[in-house]
């Protein structure tokens, strides 16, 4: 339906105005927004809703001809609580204006009593299929990545008290214990996997402190990318090399003639030697002698590392 509007658009027929809250990227294919300017407006500072709050007061367009009373400070409160949204902003202002108390001079009075009442709950700028769902689970997980257990939890809460799938967090928690902690503290992923299942047998609210409880771990356990890395290294090569070979040595031979094809000759059972270890290449031909996992030196970590230093040193050694 999109694709209808661009030979209009490009021969000028048409002008195409169009207002969102989304980002445009989500909702507009590329060919129609490459041929539009976009014009982001971002929310208003509370000073600004400040401002036009107390003009609704004295305009007669708004309050102007009822006599009303209320402080900056009760103002400032309807102010932050909008989130920069100023139709919110008045629709709030108009809700306590009409609770509040008439005293016997005819004044509305409006207190902060009267505003608690009516604020029952902020409602958070938080889509789950749009641009603040990306941006806010991006936020949680590049503050767990920094170590940030305060950040952490507070992106989580953002996330939870907006409405979003418990388990949608759990999972990219799961992803994160290997993506950013991996063999640095091999618990992670079982701290990560025990509170999925948390999250599923309880739901919210109850699950709220399991996720919690996850986040802080995450934030504080030694950070490695080592596997992450080392994946992307390998599939990089698996997909530019996708011709290359399983070593035949490392092949199958179920069937006699696979056997007589060479299959799986001069196999090497690492079991049957001291060490468990053997000098056979398991790597394509073009690909001997590559590393893919460089293990750091962070927590647990240490011990892969200096095995794998090892494991690397006997081979060197016995192949010469």
């Amino acid at each position: 339906q999109q694709d209808a509007f661009l030979p209009f658009v490009e021969k000028g027929a048409i002008v195409l105005i169009g207002a969102t809250t989304e980002n445009p990227s989500f909702e507009v294919n590329n060919a129609l927004l490459s041929r539009c300017r976009v014009f982001v407006l971002k929310e208003l500072a509370s000073e600004d809703i400040l401002k036009l709050l107390k003009r609704a007061i004295n305009d007669p367009k708004g309050f102007g001809n009822e006599k009303i009373k209320i402080s900056d400070d009760d103002l400032k409160i309807i102010a932050d609580f909008s989130s920069g949204d100023a139709r919110s902003a008045l629709a709030t202002l108009d809700m306590v204006i009409i609770n509040g108390n008439i005293d016997n001079d005819g004044y509305i009075n409006v207190n902060k009593e009267v505003i608690e009442d009516c604020l029952t709950k902020k409602t958070l700028m938080y889509d789950k299929d749009g641009e603040e769902h990306y941006n806010i689970i991006s936020a949680l997980h590049k503050s767990m990545r920094n170590s940030d257990p305060d950040a952490s939890v507070y992106w989580l809460s953002r996330m939870l008290e907006a409405g979003e799938d418990p388990l949608y967090v759990a999972r990219r928690i799961i992803r994160f214990a290997s993506e950013d902690i991996g063999l640095a503290d091999t618990n992670a992923l079982n701290v990560a996997i025990n509170v999925y299942q948390a999250c599923h047998f309880l739901g919210m609210p109850e699950c709220n402190v399991h996720l919690t409880e996850a986040v802080i771990y995450m934030s504080l356990a030694p950070k490695s990318n080592a596997c992450y890395l080392a994946y992307g290294k390998a599939a990089f090569d698996a997909k530019t090399m996708l011709s290359e070979p399983v070593p035949i040595i490392i092949r199958n031979a179920p069937t006699k003639l696979m056997k007589e094809m060479g299959f799986g000759r001069g196999y090497q059972y690492a079991h049957d030697t001291i060490d468990k270890l053997t000098t056979m290449n398991c790597l394509p031909p073009s690909l001997v002698g590559k590393t893919y996992y460089e293990p750091t030196k962070e927590g647990n970590e240490v011990r892969f590392k200096e095995r794998n230093d090892a494991i690397k040193k006997w081979k060197q050694e016995h192949r010469k």
